[in-house]
């Protein structure tokens, strides 16, 4: 049987997207521990498994298996749209001991001398982990966070404007074929996971690059989380962007064209900026003239504004 989640209207209208760097920093732990299963991320394991000498990470393979259950408090579901490492490490360092403890019991299939060591002292085991998912942050991260950030910003801004568009019948639609909503009802099919109905706090929906192909979810205690597949993880190691044809580089510029090549999905600067190896300052001289010809428009959506192409922009983009 699947997983049932029932949305009353109140859930529907707090749906909300997210997106968390420790959610992708430990589900490459899987990808590291079971590399066949995420062909696609081979450019990144070759870069990372050299530098993991040093680090310790014998609790965090222990705490995140190669298959089922992993310690729900390493993977906090984000509580703000966009947050930082720092403050989701802060959150994962204040967890409650007995919650570190039944959760870390729940894992099998795994080192038991390592969680019978953790469970004896869970409040240390969870300094102990935190330390250790920032070393490995640090040495095997951070650097590529921006391209995979750029990757799910992307998706997000996607998939809201179909929210915005189509209403919950639409998003999930084309969500993942492991989910169906029927109107009132979220069907979610993972038989082989327990997870509770949702409890008043809506949804929130996270994108994924390196749980791809697969989703998952959190529940009660925590808010409901549902982690679905991005669109796009094909392009995630591309070195470069598409070259931009040669018409239009010249009719406007190489890096011009890229960036309104790139327009195709709405973007905000800074993730232009990774995608294109250009500083944000660069990027939005380029956009500035772009907006100044009518080829593209800045949206304000929160904190951040996003660009996409305008219909003339479509056209020149379309006709190269």
């Amino acid at each position: 049987m699947a997983i049932t989640w029932v949305l009353k209207p109140e859930d529907v209208a707090r749906i909300r997207f997210a997106f968390s760097p420790v959610w992708e920093l430990v589900a490459s732990l899987r990808t590291l521990q079971t590399p066949a299963r995420q062909s696609i991320h081979l450019p990144w394991i070759k870069a990372a498994r050299p530098r993991l000498e040093g680090l310790d990470l014998a609790e965090l393979f222990a705490l995140v298996p190669p298959s089922g259950y992993l310690a729900d408090f390493i993977t906090p579901p984000p509580d703000t749209p966009v947050p930082d490492f720092a403050a989701e490490l802060d959150r994962i360092r204040r967890t409650p001991p007995e919650v570190a403890h039944r959760e870390a019991g729940c894992v099998e299939g795994t080192d038991k001398a390592v969680l019978k060591r953790f469970m004896a002292d869970p409040r240390a085991g969870v300094a102990r982990v935190a330390d250790a998912l920032e070393a490995y942050w640090e040495t095997c991260f951070a650097e590529f966070w921006p391209r995979v950030y750029a990757l799910l910003e992307r998706d997000v801004l996607r998939r809201s404007r179909q929210l915005a568009r189509g209403g919950a019948r639409e998003l999930f639609a084309g969500l993942d074929p492991a989910v169906v909503w029927t109107g009132e009802r979220l069907l979610i099919d993972r038989p082989w996971c327990e997870a509770g109905g949702l409890h008043g706090d809506g949804l929130v929906l996270v994108p994924s690059a390196f749980w791809w192909p697969s989703i998952a979810v959190m529940s009660a205690p925590y808010q409901s989380t549902l982690i679905y597949s991005v669109l796009g993880v094909g392009t995630l190691w591309e070195q470069s962007p598409p070259p931009a044809p040669g018409a239009l580089a010249a009719l406007i510029g190489r890096s011009r064209a890229q960036i309104l090549l790139a327009l195709a999905e709405p973007a905000t600067t800074s993730a232009l900026a990774a995608r294109m190896a250009l500083t944000p300052g660069a990027v939005s001289q380029h956009l500035g003239v772009l907006r100044g010809g009518g080829l593209a428009v800045g949206m304000r959506l929160g904190k951040q504004v996003v660009y996409r192409r305008t219909p003339a922009g479509d056209m020149l983009a379309g006709a190269s």
